[in-house]
């Protein structure tokens, strides 16, 4: 899909090189522990010796820019000493290499556009600011909420400490599935995000927020949960049932080096004037270029009239960035797809018989967690007795719009911690649908748990990809 650009391997290679330099001048706080030395996407917007000039004409809006809820607000200029921003990049290892280049291609923008660097949070995997083990949800919060207390001795202890005046930027990118988004060792569920949203708004926090988020399902994380009167307007990689798509793979890397919808938006950032680009004109590029997923906006719409600077800062530096194809791949075949692409590079016997094992066993894990998620939806029918065909059938094929909170929470957390780690093995994110679709269906929650207990017992298992 999407490979119709030029893939200009000189330039990749050549910011791949740079990267790590100017990485480290601009972005101290990134060290990768899965070896990943360099941050190609983060930078690779900065050398511009060797791209070819390419005017990108956005595709005229097809909704109204002032359409929205309420009374149309008056774009003013913001200063960007009232800007304030905290990007996360959720996952850890190589595989997932392109989720930590798009926070610092995203960095990079707010920098290039006078944000202070100060204001500038940052939360990666087993970095300088935060280690493996201060990348959680719990962390999230408090850094949001501006609790300095709670956070003395962990990382850089820097928070959010905006106020009604400031506005508010928040970029996440991970793994995702209905109602949750995961951290390296746990997950961040729809509703405690709503409830540090509602005391953010309540103790004046911000005065605007904008939240971007990429992550498989992410648009359950709003849907019904984001009242417009909260002053937030936030847009995500896809809706609430399907993948999010990775791009950018890099030969010599063999990885992923980015995100579609992330480097739509930070691509359309690079190129335009942010005073003139508003909210809504950027959101109407992204989603009719990002053609693998559904993006969707969610929030106080009005705030869409107002232009990307006031979130991103200014920079009169416009970028000419070269064509590069996206190859992109839904986010549960990046694993496959890159064993695969190893396979078929590599003549050593010994590595090709690696690289072999290493995608029976990816694959036997998957039969593993689906065969076991079976289990569990039987003994909560009734070891079938009482499942028909048909309800089968919708049990595993349809996709409820998760609205049950309470019961889709204490059941995903339980299997999280019962059967396998959400956290731990992104290729669960792809199952846990089932478990919405019981609640939807007002299936017991004790009943599921206790199916859980009877089935599992692979709760050390980590790297089902």
């Amino acid at each position: 899909m999407m490979g119709n650009r030029r893939k200009d391997r000189s330039v990749l290679n050549t910011r791949f090189l740079i990267s790590c330099v100017i990485c480290m001048n601009l972005f101290s706080p990134v060290v990768l522990s899965s070896g990943a030395h360099s941050l190609w996407n983060a930078v690779r917007i900065l050398d511009n010796s060797a791209a070819e000039t390419n005017e990108v004409v956005p595709p005229q809006p097809d909704i109204p820019a002032g359409t929205g809820s309420g009374q149309k607000l008056e774009a003013e200029p913001v200063d960007p000493k009232n800007i304030w921003a905290v990007l996360v990049a959720g996952s850890n290892e190589f595989y997932n290499y392109r989720h930590q280049a798009d926070v610092c291609h995203a960095y990079q923008i707010l920098i290039r556009n006078g944000v202070p660097p100060q204001q500038i949070i940052t939360m990666m995997y087993d970095d300088i600011e935060h280690s493996e083990e201060d990348v959680t949800p719990q962390n999230f919060i408090k850094v949001l909420l501006g609790d300095q207390e709670g956070l003395k001795g962990v990382g850089s202890g820097k928070v959010l400490q905006s106020g009604p005046n400031d506005h508010v930027f928040i970029n996440f990118v991970d793994h995702g599935a209905p109602g949750l988004v995961a951290f390296p060792s746990d997950e961040l569920h729809a509703k405690d995000l709503e409830n540090t949203f509602k005391t953010m708004h309540l103790s004046k926090k911000y005065g605007k927020m904008v939240f971007y988020l990429e992550a498989c399902e992410s648009g359950s994380m709003f849907t019904n949960l984001l009242p417009a009167h909260w002053n937030i307007f936030a847009t995500t990689a896809a809706n609430g049932n399907e993948s999010s798509w990775a791009c950018y793979f890099d030969d010599a890397r063999q990885t992923y080096l980015g995100d579609v919808y992330s480097i739509k938006w930070m691509e359309n950032a690079d190129q335009s004037d942010l005073e003139q680009e508003t909210l809504q004109s950027q959101f109407l590029v992204v989603r009719n270029e990002t053609n693998t997923s559904h993006v969707m906006e969610f929030g106080d719409k009005r705030l869409r009239d107002l232009p990307v600077a006031d979130f991103l800062g200014y920079s009169e530096t416009r970028l000419t960035l070269p064509e590069v194809e996206l190859d992109a791949v839904a986010s549960e075949d990046v694993v496959p797809s890159i064993l695969q692409r190893k396979l078929a590079r590599t003549q050593n016997k010994g590595k090709r018989q690696e690289l072999k094992s290493q995608l029976r066993r990816l694959y036997k894990m998957r039969k593993l967690v689906t065969a076991q998620m079976m289990d569990i939806i039987e003994q909560v029918t009734g070891h079938g007795q009482n499942m028909t065909e048909e309800l089968q059938q919708h049990l595993l094929h349809s996709r409820h719009e998760l609205s049950n909170y309470d019961c889709y929470e204490k059941v995903a957390r339980h299997f999280s911690k019962q059967c396998y780690s959400i956290a731990k093995n992104p290729y669960v994110t792809r199952k846990l649908y089932l478990l919405v679709n019981m609640c939807e269906l007002g299936m017991d929650s004790q009943k599921i748990l206790n199916a859980m207990n009877a089935t599992c017992n692979h709760r050390g298992i980590v790297g089902i990809y």
